[in-house]
């Protein structure tokens, strides 16, 4: 059972566990670029700038180590993408995980899809504790035998050994996507998955490397009349012909697959029409859609834009239910955040594993959770000074004018170098990770 996100008589979060270096001049490979717990929460993945996937495991509790409940750790790290050049178009194609998401396990190895702007490569990751030894036509160190002198056959066993995880690529999906992969959500069917950039959508077969459905194209004929692109797409979880994606000029867009082969026309709309009294020169820039999340249930969905997070019902189109401010006090200071490019950073969000609270980050290494039924919201921060073990959690306030209260702190002091893009949730815990540039930190609620 989850409860809610803190405050009141809500339980509190506590910090676990950080990982990364402490630096202060921090690689540019080394900046986390995504969050991914897979489907039982046992393993954590992230993606970095530098093209490597890192998975955590979470380790068995032990009656001894009550107090590290399940903690996780390096399990395997590979380099999943290498920077390439396309010489047609003289362009440098970065090694940066752009996505990873897992597929649902369906033996002893796991499967995950990791893509960088181009390429889509699905991993299997294994464990062997076993080799095979006493071969005929090799010696132990692997030399070819003289056939000619093999006199007898014996039967290889297999011995124990240590354990090592492997990770090897089992499909590389490329050449489909002219511009930068935004998306990818694997279907409901566990058989087929979508990729999205920024003006299609194509939908693949997990066995199928060499061709792929376009089933959403919104390039114009003339690129001069362009006014919008695709920003971020996700499947329904239990609904294999039902996806959505977002667009840059804040709207949604729900489509059904058995409806066409090209699912040009949507089945919905979702907009919230615009107030007039509050227009402005960034009005389009921060309406554009960061983020949509499908609810565990299927029934909602969450879009995030710059400054707040919105919850639509499927089924009511005209607007969202609920509307949380994110940092409402950055409105005044979107000037500044223009000239700096922080205007178009890309927040994602997250919901728990009941749906009943949601995640998203902000600037100065703060993140916010709203509660859906008490509509209580807190702050808190992802920070190594309070990084004790089981350390509580401190809510944090900003200060937008007028006196500030000791435990406050001013709009004006806030780091925007310092941001939370990316969060993930246990989907059965209170249990959650948030990527702090290039260090990942990973905080429980004060019951476990």
């Amino acid at each position: 059972m989850m409860a809610g996100v803190g405050g009141g008589n809500d339980f509190q979060w506590c910090f676990s566990q950080v990982k990364g270096a402490i630096d202060e001049d921090v690689a540019e490979a080394d900046i986390i670029s995504t969050v991914e717990f897979n489907c039982s929460g046992e393993l954590l993945a992230t993606g970095d700038k530098g093209g490597r996937v890192v998975i955590f495991q979470r380790e068995q509790e032990s009656k001894n180590r009550l107090l590290s409940r399940g903690e996780y750790n390096v399990y395997s790290t590979f380099q999943s993408h290498e920077p390439e050049f396309d010489y047609l178009k003289s362009l440098e194609i970065e090694e940066k995980i752009n996505k990873i998401r897992w597929l649902p396990q369906q033996n002893a190895a796991h499967f995950l899809l990791s893509a960088n702007d181009k390429t889509i490569k699905l991993w299997k990751i294994s464990e062997r504790d076993k080799r095979a030894e006493g071969y005929n036509l090799k010696d132990e160190d692997g030399r070819l035998r003289d056939q000619f002198r093999i006199t007898t056959l014996r039967v290889p066993v297999l011995m124990p050994m240590d354990l090592m995880v492997e990770a090897s690529p089992r499909r590389i999906f490329a050449n489909a996507h002219t511009y930068h992969i935004n998306s990818i959500s694997v279907n409901s069917d566990y058989e087929t998955y979508l990729s999205a950039d920024d003006l299609r959508i194509n939908l693949w077969h997990l066995e199928i490397t060499d061709r792929s459905f376009n089933i959403v194209d919104i390039k114009p004929a003339n690129m001069e009349e362009l006014t919008e692109v695709i920003t971020a797409a996700e499947c329904h979880p239990h609904q294999c012909n039902v996806f959505v994606y977002s667009s840059s000029k804040g709207t949604i867009r729900l489509c059904d697959m058995r409806a066409a082969a090209l699912c040009d026309r949507h089945s919905k709309f979702f907009e919230e029409p615009e107030d007039p009294s509050s227009r402005s020169f960034f009005s389009e820039i921060i309406s554009s859609i960061s983020d949509v999340k499908f609810s565990h249930s299927g029934r909602y969905m969450m879009t995030r834009d710059y400054l707040s997070v919105k919850v639509w019902d499927l089924n009511m189109e005209n607007r969202p239910v609920e509307t949380y401010q994110v940092h409402e006090y950055l409105r005044s200071k979107l000037c500044s955040l223009y000239e700096n490019d922080c205007i178009f950073d890309k927040f994602e969000c997250c919901w728990n594993g009941s749906d009943s609270a949601i995640m998203t980050g902000s600037y100065n290494n703060f993140f916010r959770m709203f509660d859906r039924n008490t509509r209580r919201d807190i702050t808190l921060e992802a920070s190594r000074e309070n990084s004790k073990p089981r350390a509580m959690l401190k809510p944090r306030k900003v200060c937008t004018g007028g006196k500030r209260k000791k435990d406050e702190i001013s709009v004006d002091s806030l780091d925007f170098n310092k941001k939370i893009l990316h969060t993930a949730w246990h989907p059965k815990e209170n249990v959650i990770a948030v990527a702090a540039t290039n260090n990942l930190y990973i905080f429980q609620d004060k019951i476990n």
